[in-house]
């Protein structure tokens, strides 16, 4: 039966069983792709939308699916959970310096981007305004899952990757407002009203979600629950909170959830390495489910007419919007040209451009599917040439030399009823980390390294056992100096053992 067609039959248990083989099946695939782009640099959305694709019309699993309605309200709630997760993943103290310069991107930039790319897609295709306005300001949102999943792989000064990522997580508020905007009542009399409906929207969100945020934070400090698994629960419901509490107040739901996370995850709730592991996996979830739903609602053979236009708008969006964006916005902050080169390259797009197209498809724009067509394309095109050439760029620009010590995973263990931690740190190829010995790591009061995995073998290390690269270090930390314990082993990663006496922390590079 085609979706949207026809009468829904019952659901069967023999129905249900053929469901549930085919969601199991189609989510191994999606977690062994995770391994593939993890290795690319290549987001692995295009895997996703790829297995969609493939259980299409045009694929071998000829599925007929053309139900824009229900993919932008599952789309919607996909975004929120992975707004959470980003938000929950976000550390204040990274993003702090960033911040100014991200909320530039997330507003001017966004605005700066929406007339050149509208401009070149009426000029250039012959699309009318409307419809030019609407396709600007859906491809001018960089995608929070997209640069979540690539930047957090590749070493980066904290000042980039902290821009980005509160970019990716502040522009889809503003981008929303638009295209709804856009899609419902075309392009507005006066460009003012709609400008102060934006700044009201937001400021409403944003209000909210630090409340929401707050309270929620005091709350789980404060109240015992009688289960720990309860917890994560906990955190992903007053995320959600959030989000519907600014929706309800017309203001911005995707700020409030993003802000409210990150308000939750820098605040030593309890349990916290389970409720990490629990946020992670439920984005992983939302994501490959809003991704396969995407990839099923496109129909490939529609799209031939649509290639050129959507390359052409794509370049002048890679090459001129962006571009020009960062470099209005970031310019007066003093940013080097490496970085903001490297920023202009880094302007994602996943996801979220495709679930914004569905918009003016539910709206009945005229053209709507050309839209989508040409946002879809532009997106996989795109994807495909910015994810895997970012690691190149960033050496090119000596921005990212793999000096950095990897990301330390916090596993959960029963070092909780200690109120401890244990760090994993693998020491990359070219990390300084190389040929200094456990003692010289100087490691916080109540901090250890336990054991190293070197070829395959463990063991316990001696203060005099030298480090090589390659190695897989597990450190064990207490509550109070984890924080400080990691930023030692970054600095080491960049700067050596002599570390600190040369100027060398965590915050530089």
């Amino acid at each position: 039966m085609r979706a949207g067609q026809g009468r829904i039959r019952p659901l069967t248990v023999h129905h249900l069983n053929q469901l549930l083989l085919v969601c199991s099946l189609v989510l191994l695939v999606a977690v062994a792709a995770v391994r593939i782009s993890s290795r690319s640099g290549l987001p692995s959305l295009l895997v996703y939308l790829g297995i969609g694709v493939a259980m299409g019309q045009d694929g071998i699993g000829d599925i007929h699916f053309d139900n824009a309605e229900l993919t932008q309200v599952i789309g919607y709630a996909a975004l929120v959970v992975i707004l959470a997760e980003g938000g929950l993943g976000t550390k204040w103290k990274e993003i702090k310096p960033a911040l100014p310069a991200a909320t530039a991107l997330a507003l001017a930039g966004v605005a700066v981007s929406v007339g050149v790319t509208a401009s070149a897609a009426h000029y250039l295709i012959g699309l009318e305004w409307r419809q030019a306005l609407i396709i600007g300001a859906v491809v001018s949102s960089t995608d929070a899952a997209a640069v979540f999943s690539v930047l957090r792989k590749i070493p980066l000064p904290a000042r980039v990757t902290g821009t980005l990522e509160a970019e990716s997580g502040f522009n889809d508020a503003p981008v929303v407002i638009l295209v709804v905007s856009l899609s419902t009542a075309g392009p507005a009399e006066h460009w003012y009203v709609l400008l102060g409906v934006i700044l009201l929207e937001l400021a409403i969100g944003a209000a909210i979600g630090l409340a929401v945020g707050w309270l929620g934070s005091w709350g789980l400090r404060h109240v015992a629950l009688p289960a720990s698994g309860l917890y994560p629960i906990a955190v992903m419901a007053i995320a959600v909170v959030a989000y519907a509490a600014g929706a309800l107040a017309h203001g911005s739901g995707f700020l409030a959830v993003y802000l409210a996370a990150m308000v939750m995850g820098n605040a030593r709730l309890p349990h916290w390495p389970a409720t990490r592991g629990f946020a992670d996996g439920l984005g992983w979830m939302a994501q490959i489910g809003m991704f396969v739903l995407l990839g099923l609602l496109v129909t490939p053979h529609e799209l031939g007419d649509d290639i050129v236009p959507a390359l052409v708008i794509g370049l002048v969006l890679t090459m001129v919007a962006r571009p020009l964006s960062v470099v209005v916005c970031l310019s007066p902050f003093r940013v080097p040209w490496q970085e903001q080169t490297l920023m202009s390259w880094a302007g994602l797009r996943g996801a979220v451009p495709i679930i914004l197209a569905t918009i003016p498809m539910v709206e009945g724009v005229d053209a709507s599917r050309r839209i989508f067509n040409i946002v879809f394309v532009l997106v996989v095109v795109y994807t495909l040439v910015q994810g895997p050439t970012l690691p190149w760029l960033g050496r090119k620009l000596r921005l990212g030399d793999g000096s950095e010590a990897a990301d330390l995973g916090i596993e959960s263990a029963p070092l909780e009823r200690l109120r401890g931690h244990l760090l994993s740190v693998a020491i990359p190829d070219g990390s300084k980390m190389h040929g200094v010995e456990v003692a010289e790591l100087r490691l916080p009061h109540g901090a250890a390294v336990t054991l190293i995995v070197r070829g395959g073998e463990s063991f316990v290390p001696l203060p005099t056992t030298i480090l090589q690269r390659g190695d897989e270090l597990l450190v064990v930390a207490t509550d109070p100096v984890r924080d400080a314990t990691e930023s030692r082993l970054r600095a080491v990663g960049r700067g050596g053992k002599l570390a600190g006496w040369l100027g060398t922390d965590a915050a530089s590079h």
